[in-house]
């Protein structure tokens, strides 16, 4: 079966690996033009493998918030993560819901080990990724609050303000955010009545 590439594959720079004959989408393409990302055909077997899904993390914002989603990328990569970035890539208005909805998938599927959403305010797309099973999405305006979402949380997808924080600001949470662990001990059994009351209302 040849390969398929849809947008989600094309990483945000450099060259993305197709095995020969794979079939880019034209969406693919365009956006892949976009980003200045070549697409090279190397013989089966030899394109790039998929990265693990522990090290993949989906990315989305709404026009509010795609500028600082744009700025934010960098930090990502220098991570090491890998993104999907479901959009936007431009200023025009969309509804924030439906980006939500998309990264919040991704991180419930186990597509992805986290997701981060960014709209002008950071709550509509955390109250958005919230109604899909298996999220914890935090807004988080600083560095305690991203440090306390991961440690007693286990907040999955971080929500950011992108009319409300400055880059730096915006930075310094999200660096905090990914790189703070889950405490687990006490914490896990009132994560896991979180997880019994989204049980008890999903019925």
């Amino acid at each position: 079966m040849r390969q398929v590439v849809t947008q989600r594959e094309i990483p945000v720079a450099g060259e993305l690996k197709v095995a020969a004959g794979a079939i880019v989408t034209p969406a693919a393409r365009e956006l892949a033009r976009e980003r200045g990302v070549s697409i090279v055909e190397v013989p089966l077997g030899e394109e790039v493998a998929a990265a693990p899904p522990e090290k993949i993390l989906a990315l989305g914002s709404d026009h509010g918030g795609c500028q600082l989603k744009e700025a934010l990328k960098p930090v990502f990569l220098e991570l090491g993560w890998e993104l999907r970035d479901v959009g936007v890539h431009a200023q025009t208005p969309v509804d924030y819901p439906d980006i939500a909805v998309q990264v919040a998938e991704l991180v419930a599927a186990g597509t992805a080990a986290r997701g981060v959403l960014v709209d002008g305010a950071g709550i509509g797309s955390a109250m958005a990724a919230n109604k899909v099973p298996g999220i914890r999405a935090a807004a988080c305006w600083d560095r305690p609050s991203a440090r306390n979402s991961r440690e007693h949380n286990d907040a999955n997808v971080l929500t950011l303000g992108g009319r409300l924080l400055t880059a730096t600001q915006a930075e310094d949470i999200l660096r905090t955010w990914l790189g703070t662990p889950f405490a687990a001990g006490r914490h896990q059994a009132r994560v896991q009545k979180i997880a019994e009351i989204e049980k008890r209302y999903s019925r």
